[in-house]
């Protein structure tokens, strides 16, 4: 092989099971995606993949040749940039996740210091609470909020965020300002509450109990699965809600929201960095990594 842009190519359409998809989270078009792959099976002599109208799936060499690949592209980058500085110019197409909230208060207005100092640096933002399949939607690595359960895939744990109880004073005024969980109770306090999925199991007020944390059912007229919806409804007095300190600073700094039993805060959010595996830890994203570590440091609990 003259070069590793084969491989590059064919694992890519083995991780997202599509030529289309390959070619658009890489760049090219879906012609050339065909053509590289048609000539890799024809130098090696075995078909890699299994096509039909549907779907592409990997035959039982290409699954073998798919593990080989993969462990030499990541050798591969770690090569290419084994000498790189801090200072080594970012380039080409770099594809992260992130939450709603996080990279609009945090990550978007840092971005133009980052893009300055690396204007080949092609960034592909998502911003969204729901969890992505890293690999089926081609993203290079994602930023995760809560523990990350999957073991398939590589977390690097970057910190924790603070999370704090908070209320409207128009909320405050109709119901009094609780300073145990049994005010919450014998005060008729409500809460908003946050789901993902409607018609899951509710989680409750969380606060902390001995080691751990416990949750405590408190009723509530609304549910929804938009976080910047959850904040808002706050703000407009529905219920009590528990959010990253991060998000609600300014709003807490005006008195729009205030904090209320500060010695019962939820446990704080783990933050990760999570990646496929162990090859997209390439020299973009580990920069990558180092910037957001920065930029997101002064929000951090130990």
């Amino acid at each position: 092989m003259k070069n590793l842009d084969a491989l590059i190519i064919f694992s890519r359409v083995a991780e997202m099971a599509s030529f289309t998809r390959a070619a658009e989270s890489l760049g090219t078009q879906k012609g050339r995606v065909s053509t590289v792959i048609r000539e890799l099976e024809q130098e090696i002599g075995v078909a890699l993949l299994h096509r039909t109208t549907r779907s592409v799936q990997l035959t039982e060499d290409g699954r073998l040749f798919y593990s080989r690949a993969r462990d030499l592209l990541a050798e591969a980058q770690e090569l290419k940039y084994l000498f790189a500085g801090q200072d080594t110019l970012l380039r080409g197409k770099l594809r992260v996740d992130m939450p709603t909230e996080l990279a609009r208060s945090m990550v978007v207005p840092a971005l133009p210091q980052l893009l300055a100092k690396h204007p080949e640096l092609e960034l592909e933002l998502s911003s969204t609470d729901r969890r992505v399949d890293l690999v089926q939607e081609g993203f290079d690595c994602v930023i995760r909020l809560g523990p990350v359960f999957d073991e398939t895939l590589i977390a690097r744990k970057l910190g924790q965020l603070r999370m704090v109880n908070v209320a409207s004073p128009a909320y405050l005024g109709r119901y009094g300002i609780p300073h145990s969980l049994g005010d919450l109770m014998s005060q008729g306090h409500q809460m908003v509450h946050y789901t993902r999925l409607f018609g899951s199991r509710l989680s409750g007020w969380e606060y902390p109990e001995g080691e751990g944390y416990s949750s405590l059912s408190l009723p509530g007229m609304m549910q929804v699965n938009s976080v910047q919806t959850y904040h808002e409804a706050g703000l407009a007095g529905i219920g009590l809600i528990q959010a990253g300190h991060w998000a609600l600073k300014h709003h807490i700094e005006r008195g729009s929201l205030i904090e209320i039993l500060p010695h019962l805060r939820p446990s704080p959010l783990s933050v990760s960095l999570v990646v496929a595996h162990r090859r997209n830890f390439s020299h973009r994203v580990r920069a990558f990594t180092g910037w957001i570590e920065t930029i997101i440091a002064p929000w951090l609990d130990n």
